[in-house]
């Protein structure tokens, strides 16, 4: 047998190898999964007890885990991504933000709220108009010292992948019922509103309340079948609001350039109260 071959023959045996050795690692981790609550953690990260907040602390498991900040602050073991669809590019993030952290954004928002209003191409202002009809206000650069608020900062930037410094402001939200936020882009499609940070890249929508009846985010250019927006029965892709969650999507696509199926809207509310919280990124920073 020619050398070559005998190189060929042994590199396909140790490749083999090697994929037979990962898929039994892989196995092995998959068979130590225990569920908690639910959901499914290894089972070298055992329940230590349960807090007062109906929470669940875990101890052991991998050693740079504990008491590491970093992991606290991402959320890891908590937030589970699912891909929602490729084009546009949608991701629905499970138990982004804790409940207190929710509620804690609530409580910093509500005595601020005030009519929410849409980016006038011309100006870059913010004007009233019917197609957005809830309730909002930003949150303030002091705002984002605060560690709680700049823990979401960072856990939206590692998650998106997108620095800290190329994010807007955090806007908080509130829809009645009857509310709604008539389907729209994000990225802007006038110079005036380019000027600092550039063109919107992707946007971080994270919702903050539960018991709510409608209220879903509804991408009608998304998915190949029916989904619910407002009780009714539509074309497209839609998420509901699911306290907690958070769904990501891009405006722009692999090639640099703006989306328009990333076209997206907040269907009606039918019951309760959705509150939730948006944050854009930009191409550049903002600051």
């Amino acid at each position: 047998m020619a050398a070559p071959m005998k190189f060929v023959i042994g590199l396909l045996a140790l490749v083999s190898f090697g994929m037979i050795f990962g898929a039994l690692l892989q196995l092995e981790f998959i068979g130590g999964l225990e569920e908690v609550d639910g959901k499914a953690f290894p089972s070298f990260r055992k329940v230590h007890k349960r807090q007062n907040d109906g929470s669940l602390q875990l101890h052991g498991g991998i050693s740079q885990w504990v008491n590491d900040k970093d992991a606290d602050i991402l959320r890891i073991g908590y937030v589970k991504p699912e891909i929602l669809n490729w084009s546009p590019r949608i991701i629905l993030l499970h138990s982004f933000l804790s409940s207190e952290e929710c509620d804690y954004l609530r409580a910093m928002a509500e005595p601020l709220l005030q009519i929410s209003t849409v980016v006038d191409a011309q100006t870059g202002k913010g004007i009233q108009s019917d197609v957005r009809t809830s309730s909002g206000m930003f949150l303030s650069p002091d705002d984002s010292t605060y560690p709680i608020v700049r823990a979401i900062e960072k856990r939206i930037s590692v998650y998106s992948q997108v620095p800290v410094e190329n994010g807007e402001l955090i806007q908080v939200l509130r829809y009645k019922k009857s509310q709604f936020y008539k389907p729209h882009h994000d990225y802007f499609s006038d110079s005036f509103n380019l000027k600092r940070g550039g063109q919107r890249v992707a946007t971080m929508l994270i919702y903050l309340s539960d018991n709510v009846e409608g209220g879903e985010t509804y991408f009608p250019m998304a998915g190949s079948g029916f989904c619910r927006c407002g009780g009714k029965s539509v074309r497209g892709l839609s998420v509901a609001p699911v306290k907690g969650n958070a769904v990501l999507f891009w405006s722009m696509g692999l090639d640099g350039q703006s989306d328009p199926n990333s076209i997206h809207g907040g269907c009606e509310v039918l019951a309760g109260e959705k509150w939730s919280a948006t944050k854009w990124m930009r191409q550049r920073s903002t600051h």
